[in-house]
């Protein structure tokens, strides 16, 4: 074997023993919980703006913080009572399936939603 397929042949073995590890180390930490959340702070929704900048709604304790989300940094644009979302949307971490982000914002702002069902 010349030293060109050599060289091709360790290059791709390489490859796949570190694409391996990476799997292997992921799939363990995803079974052992890791980066799940736990304590007082849940994510209720979120709304991607554009590839850098998104909203997020986030339940601490009994308030729900709108918070933004860009190349600065996180920056709070509301707080809000819990007791202005749905209960579904709180107790499910985003609502249903079909509710859409701006839906649960604008309800919880007291506004209609923008599909006219609310």
């Amino acid at each position: 074997m010349s030293a060109y397929a050599s060289y091709i042949v360790e290059t791709f073995v390489t490859l796949v023993a570190v694409c391996t590890i990476a799997f292997v180390v992921l799939y363990g930490a995803k079974r052992l919980g890791m980066g799940k959340t736990s304590g007082a702070i849940q994510l209720i929704g979120q709304l991607p703006l554009d590839a850098r900048r998104c909203i997020y709604l986030v339940k601490v304790g009994g308030q729900v913080l709108v918070v933004g989300v860009g190349e600065g940094g996180f920056t709070k644009l509301a707080e809000l009572p819990e007791s202005a979302f749905p209960p579904e949307a709180v107790a499910a971490g985003g609502g249903s399936p079909g509710r859409a982000f701006s839906d649960v914002l604008a309800r919880a702002l007291g506004r209609r939603s923008s599909n006219g069902d609310g």
